[in-house]
């Protein structure tokens, strides 16, 4: 079922698996069944992570099963591409549907029959009102709506229409089956809701068999009694879509009765989850398609480096509310870190480097040291570092006029150089611009491997690379998309845009090790951060995302912020 499977409902307990703990305990349900929904018109986002995780973690932890069913009844949006991306990335984040996968496609025959009972009943009729005068009709919160003319049709003629429809006979728009309830409904979704529309569509799976297709309201609890499904679990905003479910339910002959029950969505402070908003990044190029490491979709995550264990950590840590709230991104980054400290191979990496020349070491001289590969992993071994005359570090690490608290390189000044020697800075040379360019320095040989024999003790330990061995590379640094917690607020999510969210370093030198590491691979670049080999990488040119740093860097900003 999951990679969080568990034998019993006595872990993470919320209000949604109390309700569906006493329906077992009652015996109002022998198997529970739970589903996913997703619409192939796009691909998943991490708010659908959160569904994910309840839907396929209650069928789990109840003995019973969560099915994967694709909502498919608006073929002018839908894709065979986003219902393979879609199984991808449900599988990526650890869960399995078995042999119960579903679409609304497969019970397209059986919702026209039961379509055709409404009709029959007089509690549906063929509405010939253009969109226009059917949405004024329909009155506003304050106000009832209006019936239409055609809703006294008789059950032969709505018959007789709806039959017509689906043989094709009439264009898009033309008549929609609507359900017959209130039009004076305080809930608008009660007040003669759509049932049926036309469209002369192709559709990835029925191809041109059908013409008129159901609406999500009304596909949906039909096909959770079809498939089963005891527990039907929304969010928020489908909460006033309840008594149109359940109506539906009571008025039509289905096998069971399933029930709807709604949870808080996942709002994620600094991101957009809305898919226009989403599909307006991609389409007008903020972004770099849907699965630039700085989108929340899953595959952008994916690309990134973020691990699944750690979105399911992270969900899990959310919890299962009713009310909505607004959740830090810096919890979902500490899930990130927890996980890939205990799983990233260390390596070195020097992004901006300065060019280190020890003038007591000898040219032609190389010395093979030893790096611990994961100091949370015994078994992850050890790995040759090669030190040499000529080195880097980052450019940061030295100050020719350091204030009081700098620890790291200056003239005069000995720091540790991370698995090699002790050094000190004697001179820096600059270039014609005042800019330094480089650094001569002396070593200790007593030193080798980190440690000094007399005890001396030095504040500051760098990461370095041989300027001999080191392998040039980009690395793209991601960070927030958005400026703001609430992008958008304002009226234009454009002018929230983080201009830093995605800084490239063409110019980077990294140790040879790291070409052993596949596209998808998380390292930690010591003193750095974690970053992932992209999928655009070569071994001629290794291209690296960051995935996180290795602590909060917006924890200042947001404590400055007003």
């Amino acid at each position: 079922m999951s990679a969080e499977e568990s034998p019993a409902p006595g872990g993470a307990h919320d209000f949604i698996r109390a309700i569906v703990a006493d329906d077992a305990a009652a015996g109002r349900v022998s198997t529970v069944v739970t589903r996913f929904p997703p619409e192939p018109n796009g691909y998943l986002h991490i708010g659908h992570a959160k569904s994910m995780c309840l839907n396929f973690g209650i069928g789990g932890e109840f003995a019973g099963r969560c099915h994967l069913r694709f909502d498919d009844t608006n073929p002018v949006r839908e894709e065979q591409e986003y219902i393979e991306a879609i199984q991808e990335d449900v599988r990526w984040l650890g869960f399995e549907w078995g042999e119960h996968l579903y679409f609304a496609s497969d019970h397209f025959e059986q919702l026209y029959d039961w379509a055709e009972h409404l009709i029959r009943n007089g509690d549906a009729y063929v509405d010939s009102q253009s969109v226009d005068d059917m949405r004024e009709a329909r009155g506003t919160w304050n106000a009832p709506g209006r019936d239409s003319p055609w809703r006294n049709r008789s059950p032969t003629d709505n018959l007789d229409l709806f039959r017509r429809m689906r043989a094709g006979e009439f264009p898009d728009g033309a008549h929609v089956l609507r359900a017959k309830i209130d039009m004076a409904s305080g809930n608008m979704n009660m007040r003669d809701p759509v049932l049926y529309r036309i469209l002369h569509a192709h559709h990835p799976r029925t191809g041109t068999t059908w013409c008129i297709y159901p609406t999500y309201d009304y596909a949906h609890g039909q096909s959770d009694a079809i498939e089963g499904v005891t527990h039907s679990l929304c969010t928020l905003e489908f909460e006033d879509h309840r008594p149109l479910y359940d109506w539906l339910i009571d008025h039509l002959p289905v096998p069971r009765v399933p029930r709807q029950y709604e949870f808080a969505r996942l709002n994620l402070a600094s991101t957009v989850l809305s898919k226009r908003a989403l599909i307006a990044l991609v389409r007008d190029g903020h972004v770099n398609g849907w699965d630039d490491p700085r989108m929340p979709t899953l595959r952008g995550m994916r690309r990134r480096g973020i691990p699944p264990q750690a979105i399911r950590e992270f969900i899990s840590r959310v919890g299962v509310a009713r009310a909505d709230n607004l959740v830090d991104p810096a919890m979902l980054d500490n899930c990130v870190r927890a996980h890939l400290n205990l799983t990233a191979p260390r390596r070195m990496a020097v992004l901006r480097p300065l060019k280190v020349v020890i003038e007591t070491w000898p040219e032609d001289q190389t010395d093979e040291l030893q790096a611990i590969n994961n100091p949370e992993d015994e078994g992850a071994g050890h790995r040759p570092l090669l030190f040499t005359r000529t080195l880097y570090i980052e450019r940061d690490d030295f100050m020719e006029d350091p204030p009081r608290k700098f620890f790291r390189l200056a003239p005069g000044r000995e720091v540790r150089l991370r698995h090699g020697y002790f050094i000190t800075c004697r001179e820096f040379v600059k270039d014609a611009d005042g800019d330094i360019v480089e650094l001569r320095c002396t070593h200790d040989p007593a030193t080798r491997g980190g440690g000094s024999p007399d005890g001396r003790k030095v504040k500051g330990t760098l990461h370095w690379v041989s300027a001999d061995h080191a392998v040039s590379a980009d690395v793209r640094l991601y960070d927030r998309l958005f400026t703001t917690e609430t992008p958008g607020s304002g009226g234009d999510i454009i002018a929230d845009l983080n201009p830093d969210s995605c800084v490239v370093l063409d110019d980077c030198r990294v140790e040879p090790a790291v070409l052993d590491a596949a596209p998808g691979e998380v390292l930690q670049f010591e003193r750095q951060g974690y970053f992932c080999v992209d999928v655009d990488s070569t071994s001629e040119r290794p291209v690296f995302n960051r995935t996180v740093g290795l602590r909060d860097s917006w924890a200042r900003v947001r404590r400055n912020t007003p």
